[in-house]
């Protein structure tokens, strides 16, 4: 990140830059964190600067004071001190620069589309939380009531209404439930190494743990003359049983997400007149042994050629959760949310009950979140 050419051509202290001779330091915290809030919430476009190791007089004269390496070092964190103090979040950086020799620092605050900014919680006893400054010209003064209550009327005016989203499952048209078949899982690589694996410690069972001529051809009947029999105790048999799912991960994952995989797709319609800024959808949905989603594409699915346009899925303890950055949202038409459908396999014993799916829609200029519900339904 390079500081802009009108900065270095000699532009003077505004709303939108800031000059400070010396380093705020640990001693100026309150200092910074007020300047900060102040020239977030400046009426001006565009990035916002903090220049440091510049003085300028009165006449424009400007003087170098060069900043110590130091104070890039994180101390104090500049940026974890806007994180933990300042909402909402900002996005702002500290980086150095060299002009004429002399190295400086300078912040840069971007994207303020959220004013009013303000303390999220109390710094000291004159830096409480609620307070809120503005950059006026090259002064940072203390917003009144009416003051933020004209920047929160601005904020709401200029953002979109929840009631103008629509999102569902794709199709002729956007709908709320999706139907979905069970699958037959007899066959799981998994499950059908366990029937053997019973099979013969049946067999062992019954010849009381010697190696019987029965074993032998129980064996070579269920695992194939390539298969050489290897002599093994009950308890290596138990063992083995319970690293099933382990071992046969992969090819369980390539049968339950395979061709015959569902594929869920939705879509997000806005049906207002401005584009949704940086948008982004989470969903949850219920946690259920039966309930198989895929956390990224099988190996073997051709169909993907980049894992990384596959939905983030997490399974938590008690859902799952597919997160999706969608970017921005342009108004009057249907998109598709996920580059890959989310894969999903539903086991019978789901065969005529339904799952709830809540979904939060956030975007920079959507008001509040799009919440709501979708259904997926098992067929009987």
């Amino acid at each position: 990140m390079q500081l802009p050419a009108r900065i270095i051509d000699g532009c003077a202290p505004d709303s939108g830059t800031h000059f400070r001779k010396k380093p705020y330091g640990l001693g100026g915290i309150r200092e910074f964190l007020r300047d900060v809030i102040a020239i977030a919430n400046a009426d001006v476009d565009g990035p916002r600067f903090i220049i440091v190791g510049i003085e300028v007089d009165s006449g424009g004269h400007r003087s170098f004071r060069p900043v110590n390496t130091g104070d890039f070092d994180g101390r104090p964190d500049y940026v974890s001190l806007v994180r933990d103090h300042v909402e909402p979040a900002l996005d702002i950086r500290y980086e150095r620069a060299y002009i004429n020799g002399q190295q400086i620092g300078f912040f840069e605050i971007d994207d303020c589309r959220e004013q009013p900014y303000m303390m999220r919680i109390d710094y000291s006893e004159t830096l409480r939380r609620g307070d809120a400054y503005v950059r006026v010209n090259d002064a940072a003064i203390k917003m009144g009531r009416q003051q933020l209550q004209s920047q929160f009327k601005a904020h709401f005016q200029n953002s979109v209404s929840p009631n103008s989203i629509e999102l569902g499952f794709a199709g002729e048209v956007i709908h709320k439930d999706l139907h979905l078949d069970c699958n037959d899982l007899t066959r799981l690589p998994s499950a059908m190494a366990g029937v053997k694996l019973d099979q013969l410690m049946q067999a062992q069972a019954k010849s009381k743990g010697e190696d019987s001529i029965m074993a032998r051809m129980i064996h070579a009947r269920l695992y194939g003359s390539d298969d050489p029999y290897v002599s093994r105790s009950p308890e290596e048999l138990l063992l083995e049983k319970g690293q099933i799912r382990s071992r046969y991960a992969a090819e369980d994952r390539k049968y339950l997400f395979g061709g015959d995989a569902a594929r869920l797709q939705t879509v997000v319609y806005n049906q207002s007149e401005e584009t949704i800024l940086d948008a982004s959808l989470v969903m949850l949905m219920p946690k259920d042994d039966e309930l198989h989603v895929a956390d990224r594409p099988p190996d073997a699915a051709e169909r993907f050629d980049d894992d990384s346009m596959y939905p983030d899925v997490d399974v938590l303890e008690n859902s799952i959760r597919i997160t999706q950055r969608i970017g921005d949202i342009p108004a009057g038409e249907p998109i598709e949310i996920f580059p890959s459908p989310v894969l999903v396999c539903a086991g019978p014993a789901l065969a005529g009950r339904r799952f709830g799916i809540r979904y939060s829609l956030t975007g920079q200029n959507l008001r509040t979140p799009a919440e709501g519900k979708l259904r997926l339904l098992f067929a009987p």
